[in-house]
């Protein structure tokens, strides 16, 4: 029980007839049937409960009462004569003695209908986003992270693990992506950073000698915002394990995960342990992406051979891969509609053709193929009703092209894909150097930290010349979940000698290393244990478990897509003597 009521909304039932009661909440909506009738439903976050005014009196107090207001009403629970099975308290209504209004709603008009909210247009959501939050079907989602959150902490936990919480003012660590930056008024001219992730200070922990620590850590970046990813800020379980392995890590979260999808998540089925492990190279090869859906049954096929001697343009002198989709009976609209969608996304033509139920060669390119059609049908193994569709480009960028189309088919044709499951796989063996699209030099594939398959020795052969660094390994890893990258992680370079020459390969001598990672080098060289870890995000994990398209609707405030909190109006200006304390002016920004 508390001050305001007896009972909450959802709680009422048959039993509790006779009884009186307290019910507090928002005034939901009101039907006046007549000048001495008139039903009401109070709102609260347990439910609804139907109140019923028969007399002029109580009918003319509500009329006067302003949808969404919050109400507190006490009377009597009496069975309904016209039941509402739809209702959990449906069986019953409250006939009021007392009436206070508590908060009154202001607002003849609302800007969205509370429980049509999520059909209302976006910047009107986030502006009012409490009252958005008042549509139960919103607030489910937020009450589902809540308890997908503490079920993580429960496994963990029972895994052995601690919960830490490292800081949030740090120091600005090149991690990929831009720092948040914070003026240190103590200290004019420099600048504390928001933690893109706990990285170093995990490692840091290995270091000083704990054993499995974890956290729901909030991580922050400066980048734009996507579907699956929110601008400014994120959540992710994040942990590192001592003296562990790339198996140690895959079998905690291989233990943590299946169950929490499956008591939580939209469809009941998830993977069971082991999950599949895919070497990065023949995810590319065989899915084109690095996070493939595996309910997608389609692969990529190689048609470079047949394709350069066909004597179409686009196809000279270079790759090109197939997606074949058998038993095809989609129009061409369905066809024209996937190629446009794929050059939107890739920003490059896709071709196709068919092998009707005849045995000829049909649409599209199919003109091209009429003198190597034997040999295009050996090369992918094609049958009658197949629809094939061509990706070319220089090997990776067709790899990547013919992967959406994969995705897209998979999307779009019905029956395809099992949809109600979860199918969980492991990316593998990533490549730990590449050359960078703006620089042309080399750079690290992803996490720095990682430890190269080999260690030093691998490292002294590039150094050599006897080694292409093109061709190096990380022991690093993604997981991956219906062809959403839940996480990255990695077994970690706790060596300071391996650390010093990854970093030589990229351009940056050890002064430099020491420079920008000072405590991590310097705890390095005070003997580390080897170390592996992985943070999962937390705000994609919710968005599969609700099946959410747009991982905003499980933030309970979120920014929109250019980074601005509409309902605090954030970023803001600041006054000029707060920017005078941080010893900050700013220059015309026209």
């Amino acid at each position: 029980m508390t001050q305001s009521r007896t009972h909450t909304c959802g709680e009422l039932r048959l039993p509790d007839a006779g009884k009186t009661v307290t019910i507090a909440g928002f005034l939901e909506n009101t039907r006046e049937v007549s000048a001495s009738l008139t039903f009401a439903v109070v709102r609260d976050f347990y439910g609804t409960t139907q109140v019923v005014a028969d007399t002029e009196e109580w009918v003319s107090l509500f009329r006067e009462i302003v949808r969404e207001s919050t109400v507190q009403i006490t009377g009597t629970v009496r069975e309904r004569s016209s039941k509402n099975p739809e209702m959990p308290t449906g069986e019953i209504e409250i006939v009021p003695e007392s009436v206070v209004v508590l908060g009154r709603n202001r607002h003849a008009e609302l800007p969205f209908q509370i429980n049509h909210s999520r059909e209302a247009d976006e910047a009107a959501r986030l502006r009012y986003r409490y009252l958005d939050l008042r549509n139960p079907e919103v607030k489910g989602n937020i009450i589902l992270r809540a308890r997908v959150v503490s079920a993580l902490r429960r496994a963990m936990e029972a895994e052995g693990f601690l919960e830490i919480n490292t800081p949030i003012l740090t120091a600005s660590s090149p991690e990929g992506a831009r720092d948040y930056l914070v003026p240190a008024r103590n200290h004019p001219g420099h600048f504390y950073a928001l933690p893109q992730a706990p990285q170093q200070f995990k490692q840091l922990l290995m270091t000083a000698g704990f054993d499995k620590y974890f956290q729901i850590a909030p991580c922050f970046r400066d980048e734009d915002a996507r579907a699956d990813r929110s601008p400014g800020e994120f959540y992710q379980l994040d942990m590192e394990m001592a003296f562990a392995t790339q198996d140690d890590v895959f079998a905690v979260i291989e233990a943590v995960f299946p169950p929490i999808f499956s008591e939580f998540g939209t469809y009941s089925t998830a993977s069971s342990a082991p999950f599949a492990r895919i070497p990065f190279a023949e995810a590319m090869e065989k899915y084109g992406s690095d996070k493939p859906d595996l309910r997608n049954p389609l692969t990529l096929r190689d048609f470079t051979e047949v394709a350069g001697k066909c004597g179409f343009e686009p196809f000279r002198d270079k790759a090109v891969k197939a997606v074949v989709v058998p038993n095809f009976t989609q129009t061409r609209k369905f066809i024209d509609k996937i190629v446009a969608d794929a050059e939107v996304q890739t920003g490059e033509k896709t071709f196709w053709f068919r092998l009707d139920e005849g045995g000829s060669l049909v649409g599209g390119v199919s003109k091209f193929f009429a003198d190597l059609k034997d040999e295009a049908i050996a090369a992918l193994d094609l049958k009658p009703g197949c629809f094939v569709g061509l990706a070319a480009g220089k090997e990776l960028t067709a790899l990547r092209t013919a992967g959406v189309l994969r995705k897209l088919l998979g999307e779009r044709l019905e029956g395809l894909i099992d949809r109600e499951k979860y199918e969980f796989c492991w990316i593998v063996d990533f490549p730990m150097y590449e050359i960078g699209e703006e620089s042309g030099k080399l750079e690290f594939c992803h996490n720095p930290f990682s430890m190269p398959k080999g260690g030093l020795e691998t490292l002294l052969r590039v150094e050599r010349g006897e080694l292409d660094p093109l061709t190096i390994t990380a022991d690093q890893y993604d997981l991956v979940c219906n062809g959403v990258e839940l996480s990255s992680g990695a077994v970690r370079n706790h060596d300071p000698d391996t650390m010093v020459k990854a970093f030589e390969l990229v351009g940056l001598g050890e002064a430099e290393v020491k420079a920008k990672f000072p405590a991590m080098y310097s705890a390095f060289t005070y003997g580390a244990p080897p170390h592996a870890g992985i943070a999962p995000g937390v705000d994609r994990m919710v968005m599969l478990l609700t099946g959410e398209e747009s991982i905003r609707e499980v933030i309970a405030f979120p920014m929109n897509k250019n980074a601005k909190d509409l309902m605090m109006d954030a970023p803001g200006e600041v006054s000029p003597r707060q920017l005078e304390e941080l010893h900050i002016s700013i220059t015309d920004i026209e």
